[in-house]
């Protein structure tokens, strides 16, 4: 199919899509740059999109104190000028009629206003309770200055470790993936790798919708002459199938099976990379009692362990035929051939994620595949800042900043020093990973529910959770209270004690880090409207109220308040007031604390001012001889990385074994723990649309996007409509052993399952696919599997 990059982006977008939000007039230079865009009094600067992990730059026009314009940024080496669907219509997510503007308190069954100044108190008075038992969920949405804020209460200040983003139902068996192949985390390439690769393999990833305006990088290429192969790996055909040259159709875990499939070609007919293998790499396999970094083992061992996984065996487990896993192998085998791999959520929520991972890392390193441009294996995030602030900032329950572990006592005496803090301060005790924190919220103090608040920003676990009539069920725990900052009114704020209403993208300051290791940053463009606050500032105002009731937490080893911020003279600038909050860059001023953090794992950070002039910049970024800073585009690699030694060639300077060298790992076939059976006959996938994006919170409220998918549906094969009397449009019951939700079927729509799966996104609170789906997660990251479990479906009663 030849496709050019606009007219695929187009496709996508609806035609519809790039006309929304649109100014002509007299032609101007854009912000920091040298494009002409549209003036008649419209004012322009630079952001990253606020949706997915691309983090696509745009172009943000404001006139008289509302966004009146969007563009893509055309100086955007991301998008350079393009924009998906959603990214077209960002400006207008700040515009819904029921934007929350005002702090809400519950009294019995209704809100009532309340002052911020009350609101702060309330928060400060829950931690008085017991800190111990205090929690805040944010996400992959925090900006690095607000995840770093968060942080550094908590942990810092309350020596509670009782923080975690939703990026631990995304991401998570993505780091664990990499910190156990390489030692540290993050993929080692980047985007260009699609500009160069000659095989892309999507593993159950659905970019032509999920991640479009990369895809479209790949589809450009194709329009221009040039020969790029697409294979999509996959449970249900979508329309990343439609531009595939082989689709291959697996049965849930199956893909566990097929990377050990093709290493076990690999090696049965040497056709691995043994120069490569032996210069750069060491074998492991899983431990007893499992633990993340596994067991040493040998090549011979991996051969005997890898043995059992022929293409025939591959083809029971998989459902994928044996001459496809051929194919995959001869290609991993061909030297000449420059491969990209992809991922997102079918390979992270996966209770088998962290193995996955691994062993899709390890067909690259095993082939040589790795290391030159447009031969990666690369895994793509769906939040826009799940690498800049979860993963790299450390806003994980175990993590500390720059790649720093909890549990480690060397990195708490480290972030002590950095943060001024006593000796001690920093408990080691990992805290709650999501879902137990979540479970722990829904169950009585006397049963062992130890957390009795928590704090929710930037996220709405009340339709994200898994198994939401298990872990979001506080009401009927006893003495716990919620509190939600947020935009809107969503699943999360209806079942609140407080909510606190908050400034949404470019009402406020922020930085964001993206899928390919690139900080971004933006300035305010317009006031938020009411009451509503930052982030940073709620958080910043809490810590303190704290101080001024004493809490020991809040100060530093010499007296200072643990957010004590100075301007230019030196002279205290009080933050924590909401009027004087923008006296001085607060964001400038975290971030710059927060980059002492970034060497030790060799993520190195430019100063701010640097990212005020650039459209972001790839850690490592290191200063030159001339002053100037420079980014990496390719991590491990000799010929761009400045940390790999004169000579090495490859360098995994962070190995876990400590000898420079990448771990290949044998992890076996598992099947997934709910299985179709008599009684919940078939498999039930979930995931996002097009026009959607999460949970629906802010792309629900823009026109445009609600009238193109109104509403959530359930996708079924036609065989299994007939056999149920199903038609386009019934209204039908998803059950499984959790609960059950009604929605209305759509058979050969976008998406086609096959015989025996069905599909549902999640982007729709009114039809909550969660209360159907499990809890059950992978060991190490923790992350649940939201893409398989057991379900029933039957027509609904008239």
């Amino acid at each position: 199919m030849s496709v050019d990059r606009r007219s695929f982006l187009k496709m996508t977008a609806m035609a519809t899509a790039a006309a929304t939000l649109t100014h002509t007039g007299t032609s101007v230079r854009d912000a920091h740059g040298e494009v002409p865009l549209p003036s008649d009094g419209v004012k322009w600067d630079k952001a990253p999109c606020r949706f997915c992990g691309t983090g696509c730059h745009v172009q943000v026009g404001v006139k008289e104190g509302r966004v009146v314009s969007i563009a893509g940024d055309r100086l955007a080496e991301v998008n350079k000028g393009l924009l998906c669907v959603k990214g077209y219509h960002v400006g207008l997510i700040l515009y819904g009629k029921d934007r929350l503007t005002t702090p809400l308190l519950r009294r019995g069954d209704k809100f009532d206003p309340i002052s911020w100044d009350e609101a702060i108190q309330i928060i400060a008075e829950r931690v008085q309770k017991g800190s111990s038992g205090f929690a805040m969920y944010g996400s992959g949405q925090w900006t690095i200055p607000e995840g770093y804020a968060a942080n550094k209460l908590m942990k810092g200040g309350l020596g509670n470790n009782h923080v975690d983003p939703n990026a631990r139902l995304c991401m998570a068996s993505a780091v664990t993936g990499f910190l156990s192949t390489y030692g540290v985390d993050e993929p080692a390439g980047c985007y260009d790798d699609l500009d160069k690769c000659d095989v892309v393999i999507l593993w159950g990833n659905n970019p032509a919708e999920m991640h479009p305006v990369l895809f479209s990088r790949v589809i450009d290429r194709r329009s221009r002459g040039e020969n790029v192969r697409i294979i999509d790996i996959g449970t249900r055909r979508t329309r990343s199938t439609d531009f595939a040259d082989d689709y291959l159709e697996m049965r849930p875990h199956g893909d566990l099976a097929i990377a050990n499939g093709i290493a076990h070609l690999l090696v049965k007919e040497s056709g691995y990379d043994k120069q490569f293998v032996t210069d750069f790499c060491n074998f492991r396999a899983d431990s007893e009692p499992a633990e993340l970094l596994g067991k040493e083992t040998s090549f011979a061992d991996y051969q005997k362990q890898i043995e059992e996984y022929t293409p025939q065996r591959v083809e029971e487990l998989s459902g994928v035929p044996a001459d496809k896993i051929r194919m995959l192998a001869d290609l991993f085998k061909n030297p000449s051939l420059k491969i990209t791999s992809l991922w997102c959520m079918g390979m992270n929520q996966h209770t088998r994620g962290t193995a996955i991972n691994s062993l899709v890392h390890g067909i690259h390193l095993l082939s040589g595949h790795f290391g030159k441009p447009g031969d990666a294996p690369t895994s793509l995030t769906g939040q826009p800042s799940a690498c800049g602030t979860v993963r790299e900032v450390g806003t994980l329950a175990h993590t500390l900043p720059g790649g720093r572990l909890i549990a480690k006592d060397a990195h708490r005496a480290e972030t002590e020093k950095f943060w001024n803090v006593p000796n001690g301060r920093i408990n080691p005790k990992p805290g709650y990973h999501t879902v137990l924190m979540w479970e722990k919220f829904s169950t009585p103090a006397e049963k062992g529910g130890d957390i009795h608040t928590i704090w929710v920003q930037v996220t709405n676990p009340g339709q994200t959770l898994p198994n939401l009539p298990k872990l979001f069920n506080h009401r009927s725990a006893g003495d716990k209270f919620l509190i939600v900052s947020d935009v809107y009114p969503t699943a999360t704020t209806a079942a609140a004690d407080l909510i606190l209403p908050s400034a949404l993208w470019v009402e406020k300051n922020g930085m964001f880090g993206n899928s390919e290791r690139r900080t971004q940053q933006w300035f305010r463009m317009v006031m938020p409207p009411g009451q509503a606050r930052d982030d940073c500032w709620q958080t910043i105002a809490v810590a303190r109220r704290l101080w001024e009731l004493g809490h020991p937490g809040m100060r530093d080893k010499d007296g200072r308040f643990l957010f004590h911020t100075v301007d230019e003279n030196g002279n205290e600038v009080p933050i924590w007031q909401w009027e004087h909050y923008y006296d001085v860059n607060v964001d400038k001023r975290l971030f710059e604390e927060y980059r002492l953090f970034t060497t030790m794992k060799h993520k190195n950070l430019a100063p701010y001012d640097e990212y005020v002039k650039a459209r972001g910049l790839r850690w490592p970024v290191v200063q030159q001889q001339d002053g100037s800073w420079r980014e990496t585009r390719f991590r491990f690699a000799e010929f761009d990385d400045p940390f790999v030694e004169k000579g090495r060639r490859i360098q995994f300077y962070h190995s876990v074994t400590n000898d420079d060298k990448a771990l290949v790992w044998f992890r076996p076939y598992e099947p997934p723990p709910e299985v179709p059976d008599n009684e919940y006959p078939l498999w039930l996938c979930t995931g996002r649309v097009l026009e959607h994006w999460h949970t629906g919170t802010m792309t629900m409220r823009v026109p445009q996007l609600h009238r193109a998918m109104p509403q959530a549906y359930v996708e079924v094969h036609p065989e299994d409509a007939a056999r149920l009397g199903i038609g386009n449009g019934s209204s039908v019951i998803v059950e499984s052993r959790r609960g059950q939700i009604t929605l209305r079927a759509w058979i050969q729509g976008r998406g086609a399952p096959p015989k025996g799966v069905i599909f549902v996104p999640f982007f729709d609170e009114r039809l909550l696919v969660n209360l159907v789906t499990l809890d059950a997660h992978d060991p190490f990251s923790k992350q649940p599997d939201y893409k398989k479990c057991a379900v029933r479906l039957r027509k609904a009663p008239v």
